[in-house]
């Protein structure tokens, strides 16, 4: 836990007043989930995963997508090697610990489909031989929402679905601005105070020792009346599925581990809650007109009862 708190303490240093979403993408390394970073341009998504990727002693990848970008430039081809009369395997940048897939929402369907086995198996097929890739993989993903409609593709439900994480960055509050103004003036020197803090091998010890975080019945009841709810409320045509229940569970263990228990709360699940699940609902027409996703999910987070009572 020493080192962990050290990468926490460092990552809020290099990236200012973004103190929760360090969390989540900690929580995301931690049980191998995926995050999507959503925000305006220039408001530090690209350096937040760079500063994260650099805390820790692992391999880091960076795509930058663009519509001309092909699924073999993310995975690898096989090439003939005249030297040697062979096909060779050139494996892409997924075989790496953490890829930042950045601006993923300019790339074609066809790529952004490339990544879906990788995300969700953790392998790649090329010319039709599978590939392992290594352990701990995430995917970092950037996209800017008000470019929805220039040069860009959505990322369908079942890709969204993989993503652990939807993180909306917000402006930072004034103090935050500040101080980003004043600590950054200088382009190189805070690029060079980027210390790898965590082994790989940490990361699989975290890993190991979220999984053993309890979760009682009754959290597990919770987690369910949520879920159904979900797929109950009239604004809602598409509501969490059990890849979400299980997505719940995982971040609420992965929060109670950085917060030094061994057991999980309905505080844990709440904390969680919105960026777990805000991207994985699809509101009806109707629900459009009048409703946010993450307004939804609030009525719904206070209309099911905690079981208080238990903890």
């Amino acid at each position: 836990m020493e080192k962990l708190t050290q990468t926490k303490a460092q990552l809020n240093k290099l990236v200012v007043g973004r103190e929760k979403e360090i969390d989540f993408m900690l929580i995301a390394l931690i049980q191998g989930g995926h995050v999507l970073l959503e925000s305006v341009p220039g408001s530090g998504k690209t350096w937040m995963a760079k500063a994260f990727a650099g805390s820790f002693a692992g391999q880091f990848q960076r795509i930058q997508f663009t519509p001309d970008v092909l699924p073999s430039d993310v995975t690898g081809i096989r090439f003939f090697n005249p030297q040697t009369q062979e096909f060779e395997l050139r494996a892409g940048p997924v075989q790496t610990n953490l890829l930042l897939a950045d601006e993923i929402n300019r790339a074609t369907p066809r790529t952004q489909s490339s990544l879906l086995e990788s995300m969700e198996e953790k392998q790649a097929t090329i010319d039709g031989e599978t590939i392992q890739l290594p352990d701990p993989f995430i995917v970092i993903a950037t996209q800017n929402p008000v470019e929805s409609q220039q040069g860009t593709f959505p990322l369908p439900a079942a890709q969204l679905d993989r993503f652990l994480f939807r993180l909306e960055i917000g402006y930072p509050a004034y103090e935050e601005e500040l101080s980003i103004i004043r600590n950054f003036r200088d382009n190189v020197s805070h690029k060079k105070e980027i210390l790898p803090i965590a082994s790989v091998e940490d990361v699989r010890t975290w890993r190991v020792e979220a999984g053993r975080v309890a979760v009682h019945e009754d959290i597990e009841t919770y987690i369910l009346a949520l879920v159904r709810a979900t797929r109950e409320h009239p604004s809602i045509e598409l509501g969490l599925s059990s890849r979400a229940a299980l997505a719940l569970v995982h971040a609420a263990q992965g929060r109670a581990f950085m917060e030094g228990r061994s057991f999980v709360t309905p505080d844990d699940v709440k904390y969680i809650l919105e960026p777990v699940a805000v991207h994985r609902l699809m509101l009806t027409a109707e629900g459009m007109l009048v409703h946010e996703p993450a307004a939804v999910l609030h009525e719904i987070s206070n209309s099911v009862p905690s079981p208080v009572e238990a903890f």
